[in-house]
């Protein structure tokens, strides 16, 4: 059997059940393609995927291409439209299977069925659920209409009735003559109409992409530093590389998997300390399939204005509004030092996050969505489930039971007391 694996948000060797899969064929080929529709400007202004997720994909292709040599696979790249070049890929190879991790939102949906239209023959589609904690085949629904609306409900159930899987092993490596040329290349930053950058001075996210860099930041900030036993005290920090994991950016593109996570820190509390700091990383990854499971729940629901609570409301439109929350010069210096941030960097701490959502959806009343695709084209650990699924509940049409809007000040006093993080990002001459 030759077989096919076509990576999407799954860009890892280790703990990769599709791989695993398809590892055992006589042949196997790898494919990527960087889609021109998430390159694309969308329908607020915003180009899709910016500078600063491009390069971290870059990195990640790049070391994922690397690491697929070490078993004997080839990894065929491409820029443009998946439909346009793996089914001639899996002409010329003469692939009886491809094996990929299920998506399921809109655009992804779409690529699939462009694929499968622009076939000549019949080829074997083996989709694996492979980006959750909780396994959707080991949760304690029926269904995933039966998913309820709150978190807590959710994260309790599955705490109690459902099992963490082990780690796929690492499969055997091919046959040396598997390893052919591909003849294909990663396209760079202005080949994907971006612009080459340095890390500003002043980043918390100075990290490069791939699945060997994920690796050596789980060794670090459990092992190295043990910054773990800490995490719960110092996760709503604002400066510097530490004040949390910084693990989302390889979870949301697939270099790591939340398993690989999850075993780590069990480890991590048999040797070193099990306490509350050690849980609260867990408690965030069941956030993550939390936001996963709701958008397997409500489907297009997530990127519509009402919402999943499909409240209908008229929000303000205002340019100079959009303006001065993107440029940092909006009335709240707290609101603009993050943004500042997310402009200069691609990246934005938690409570920033939810500060700033709250602030463009609630004080200034505009359209959700568009905060939403800013965050999606800037933000190099953007995911789109819980990009938008966070977004709908700062935004009062999502899993928020309370409807809370943050006090923007008493945020600023609480987590800035000495205004530091405002002066690193807005300059002292604006205090």
């Amino acid at each position: 059997m030759n077989n096919l694996i076509w990576f999407r948000n799954d860009l890892r060797v280790q703990d990769n059940s599709s791989l695993n899969e398809a590892m055992k064929g006589s042949k196997v080929v790898g494919f990527y393609c960087f889609e021109s529709k998430f390159f694309e400007i969308d329908e607020f202004g915003f180009k899709r995927t910016e500078k600063y997720r491009a390069k971290f994909l870059i990195e990640t292709i790049e070391q994922l291409q690397q690491e697929l040599e070490k078993l004997n696979i080839p990894l065929f790249i491409y820029h443009g439209n998946s439909s346009e070049y793996l089914p001639q890929l899996i002409k010329d190879h003469n692939i009886n299977s491809v094996f990929l991790q299920k998506e399921w939102t809109r655009d992804e949906q779409v690529i699939l069925n462009n694929v499968k239209n622009n076939l000549e023959s019949n080829v074997n589609f083996h989709e694996a659920y492979d980006q959750f904690l909780f396994h959707p085949d080991d949760i304690p629904y029926d269904d995933f209409n039966a998913i309820p609306n709150v978190f807590t409900n959710f994260r309790k159930k599955c705490e109690a009735n459902s099992k963490i899987r082990p780690i796929i092993k690492l499969p055997t490596v091919m046959p040396s003559e598997n390893l052919i040329a591909t003849e294909t290349k990663i396209p760079t930053l202005n080949d994907l109409g971006l612009e080459h950058y340095t890390n500003h001075i002043n980043t918390a996210f100075p990290f490069k992409g791939g699945e060997l860099e994920a690796l050596k930041r789980v060794h670090n900030y459990f092992w190295e530093t043990k910054k773990l036993s800490f995490y719960k005290k110092t996760r709503n920090g604002l400066i510097g590389t530490d004040y949390s994991s910084k693990l989302s950016a390889w979870l949301a593109n697939g270099s790591i998997s939340p398993r690989t996570i999850y075993w780590e820190i069990k480890n991590f509390e048999k040797e070193i300390i099990k306490n509350q700091d050690t849980y609260w990383l867990i408690f965030e990854l069941i956030w993550r399939d939390y936001f996963k499971y709701i958008s397997l729940k409500h489907n297009n629901a997530i990127f519509k204005l009402e919402g999943i609570l499909d409240i209908t409301y008229d929000p303000k439109t205002n340019e100079k509004d959009k303006y001065t929350w993107i440029n940092g010069l909006t009335k709240e210096p707290f609101v603009s030092a993050n943004m500042k941030e997310l402009l200069e960097t691609g990246w934005m701490s938690n409570r920033g996050r939810q500060n700033v959502a709250s602030f463009w959806s609630k004080e200034l009343e505009q359209d959700w969505r568009i905060g939403a695709s800013y965050f999606e084209s800037m933000l190099i650990d953007y995911d789109v489930h819980s990009n938008w699924g966070n977004w709908m509940y700062n935004s009062g049409v999502g899993n928020d039971p309370r409807n809370r809007k943050f006090n923007i000040k008493s945020q600023a006093e609480r987590y800035d007391a000495a205004g530091k993080y405002q002066r690193l990002w807005l300059q002292k001459t604006l205090f």
